[in-house]
């Protein structure tokens, strides 16, 4: 049972084209994320109300598709196999590409310390997966997905211009400096950097350019044109389906460099009197949160990894007359070494390198968030893929989203429902709560919980320890203090 729910997600990532997109989303934007908002922008940890924040351990998964729709019933039931038009239902009628999208990662002990009120350090231990796969057109994927090899499609020709599948799994560790960098009158502006230590665990990438193929008889096709690339690191042979994961976790091996950068600019317009001086308590960091509005910009895992390909990787032209269909599939038992070298055994060979350097998911953030009332606030934030292109074959790309937050914020307590939207039109509501020392919530349960069939869902969870905070009375001893600020501006005398 647990087998064939695998193959049927499975079988949705091979249309899929994006992953990683924001995490914690709907969290990630408010002031009490601490060390959780330093992956999404650096520059928002400067001048944090935490002197420290500690994650323990946090999740977050997604995934999703646009050409298989599940009846959310079918995918909790002991039946053994899912059942196309009554447990599942095809996109075949669609006239664009098919896409999907799958990623997850795992927050392990991570770590936030404040220097003072205008800057901080952290660093964040995560290992993270992407995969992707897709950009076909809708007849392709029907060819593929209805009772291959079908006889319907018999004497039609089929052409793809591109398709590809990507598949990343890495180990990060991330050291990170923010700062306030300018302080003047009603502004405030921030910046950040983390540099990242990355130790590559798996990668590997499919790629086909320019197919054309004509099915003669649901035995034998001509492949007219294609050029077949693919590749994946050498330690995926030894891994065998009864390895858990732990066995081949191994944090250093093929290290790799990335890095994020961030800025985030602050209005804080004055008011009369002392405002925040006791905000949220007098022994918090009172000019934390003493902004009206704030905008961030940041660019996200920048750099990549160098592997060793397999010896299995080949680059193939697969021109090919009378190929006998049912060998172009894996064969039961078979493992993805020996399918690869026989596959490259049927076809042409190209000249292929022996290395190849697989891009992180580069991305663009944008977030504003406006402050109602200290207690109710409202943003918007958004991640734009810069990588997502057909141009290069080895990379994971993230996915490109538009999210709206409105959010309720106490000391101990906060609410989220975030509304977001992504490049293929998936328009979602979700949830998301902060209570002390727990966050849960998802991008699109509302939505989910109101549908009868699903194509895309996601679920993050985190434990930390509940913010130390800074010592009491703090307001009165950081030099640029909202407080100290404002007595020095009506001209109280110094204490």
């Amino acid at each position: 049972m647990l087998n064939s729910r695998l193959g049927y997600l499975a079988l949705c990532l091979l249309t899929a084209v994006s992953a990683q997109a924001q995490v914690f989303t709907g969290y990630h934007t408010s002031q009490y994320a601490g060390v959780h908002a330093i992956p999404f922008n650096p520059a928002l940890g400067a001048g944090s109300r935490y002197k420290w924040d500690v994650n323990i351990v946090g999740a977050d998964v997604k995934a999703g598709n646009t050409y298989y729709s599940f009846v959310k019933s079918s995918l909790f039931s002991s039946q053994e196999k899912l059942v196309r038009n009554v447990d599942y239902i095809p996109d075949t009628n669609a006239t664009r590409r098919q896409y999907g999208w799958g990623s997850g990662e795992i927050m392990l002990p991570s770590v936030l310390f404040s220097i003072d009120e205008k800057q901080s350090v952290a660093f964040t231990w995560r290992v993270r997966g992407s995969a992707n796969a897709g950009g076909v057109e809708t007849n392709i994927a029907n060819f593929f997905a209805l009772n291959y090899p079908n006889p319907r499609f018999t004497n039609r020709n089929f052409a793809a211009k591109f398709a590809a599948g990507n598949g990343h799994a890495w180990n990060e560790f991330g050291f990170s400096y923010s700062r306030v960098i300018k302080d003047e009158g009603d502004h405030r502006w921030k910046a950040g950097i983390t540099l990242k230590y990355l130790g590559g665990q798996a990668a590997a990438y499919t790629v086909v350019r320019d197919a054309s193929f004509t099915f003669n008889t649901t035995e034998l096709a001509d492949i007219n044109s294609a050029k077949v690339y693919y590749a994946y690191n050498e330690e995926m042979d030894s891994y065998t389906d009864n390895d858990s994961w732990a066995s081949y976790y191994k944090p250093f091996q093929n290290p790799g460099i990335g890095a994020d950068i961030g800025v985030v600019y602050e209005w804080r317009p004055d008011n009369d009197g002392f405002g925040s001086m006791h905000e949220g308590g007098p022994d918090w960091n009172p000019d934390a949160d003493t902004w009206k509005a704030r905008f961030g910009v940041s660019v996200v895992d920048i750099g990549g990894i160098k592997y060793k390909k397999a010896m299995a990787s080949a680059n193939l032209d697969m021109t090919a007359n009378n190929v006998i269909v049912r060998s172009l599939n894996k064969q039961r038992g078979e493992s993805m070494r020996r399918y690869a070298t026989r596959l490259a055994t049927m076809f042409t060979p190209m000249e292929n390198e022996e290395t190849y350097y697989m891009n992180l998911p580069t991305s663009l953030n944008l977030f504003g968030d406006y402050n109602l009332n200290g207690r109710f606030f409202l943003s918007a934030s958004a991640t734009l893929a810069l990588n997502s292109g057909e141009k290069d074959d080895n990379k994971t790309s993230a996915l490109t989203q538009l999210t709206v937050t409105p959010r309720y914020e106490l000391r101990n307590l906060g609410v989220y429902l975030p509304v977001s939207v992504n490049r293929y039109g998936q328009a979602d509501a979700g949830f998301a709560l902060r209570a002390g020392p727990l966050v849960i919530g998802s991008a699109s349960i509302l939505s989910t919980l109101g549908r009868r069939m699903i194509n895309h869902a996601d679920v993050f969870v985190a434990l930390r320890v509940v913010p130390i905070r800074f010592s009491k009375w703090s307001w009165d001893k950081g030099s640029d203090g909202t407080y100290r600020k404002r007595r020095r501006n009506l001209g109280c005398p110094t204490i």
